[in-house]
């Protein structure tokens, strides 16, 4: 799989799956554009990591519709293009009921849309301008199992990524005859900052058996299927939603 020439926009990239994501990109050959949202040290580092070309960092709040809006601009002005975008960002909040009072209930839910859901959408809607000008593009959506299985310690982190799934088959539908193609990856539990508190506590080894791997999934993984459905020749799986769960939740 070459890219080369080819401009690649991830969200969340300075750590963790968008961290992976970048690296694999860059590795072969194209340039990426990493956004990040408030550690640019971290960044910076992730930066530094990745193989020798034009790579670049971007900062915003995707849960800023203006900053969205500017993020797609200064990645094109700076870069000349986007072609293939990953929205990879995403926070998880608990707010489990009974437990939370209604402040929090509501707080939590307006977080994890605003930045799970309506962030990915504007973001995708501001780089379609520039995609449907060049004459098409990809978008991958990172979204997890927990919109098909439950997250009952955090039902608005399921529920945004529900939606996340709805709006990539949605525009897969709208945009196929456009040349744009949309894609979602599903992981499950991945071997990250993000989950390392759950991987290393009490539910640790309960978690890794959910699968007959008996572990989670690597980063490295995750982003291997994200550069696959990104490459050439994968158009007739637009809309197409990639568990990649080690088999810990099945759905037919």
């Amino acid at each position: 799989m070459d890219f080369t020439n080819q401009v690649v926009l991830v969200t969340g990239a300075s750590g963790g799956i968008g961290r992976a994501i970048s690296s694999a990109f860059a590795e072969a050959g194209a340039c990426v554009a990493m956004h990040y949202h408030n550690n640019y040290e971290k960044a910076n580092s992730t930066l530094k990591s990745l193989p020798p070309g034009d790579h670049y960092i971007f900062q915003a709040d995707l849960s800023r519709s203006s900053e969205v809006q500017a993020l797609a601009e200064d990645v094109v002005n700076q870069l000349g293009s986007i072609d293939i975008l990953v929205n990879n960002a995403g926070i998880f909040v608990q707010h489990q009921v009974p437990g939370v009072v209604y402040e929090q209930w509501q707080h939590s839910w307006s977080l994890l849309l605003e930045t799970n859901l309506l962030g990915p959408a504007n973001l995708t809607f501001c780089v379609l301008e520039h995609m449907l000008a060049r004459g098409g593009g990809k978008i991958v959506n990172i979204s997890s199992r927990g919109a098909f299985r439950g997250e009952p310690s955090a039902p608005g982190y399921a529920a945004s990524k529900a939606g996340l799934n709805a709006l990539s088959q949605s525009l897969a539908q709208a945009l196929a005859p456009q040349n744009i193609f949309l894609y979602v990856v599903a992981p499950g539990f991945v071997q990250t900052e993000m989950a390392a508190e759950f991987l290393s506590g009490p539910d640790g080894e309960s978690i890794r058996n959910q699968s007959p791997l008996g572990r989670v999934a690597l980063p490295e993984e995750v982003a291997r299927t994200v550069v696959f459905l990104a490459s050439e020749d994968t158009d007739f799986l637009t809309g197409c939603i990639v568990d990649v769960n080690g088999a810990s939740y099945l759905r037919s």
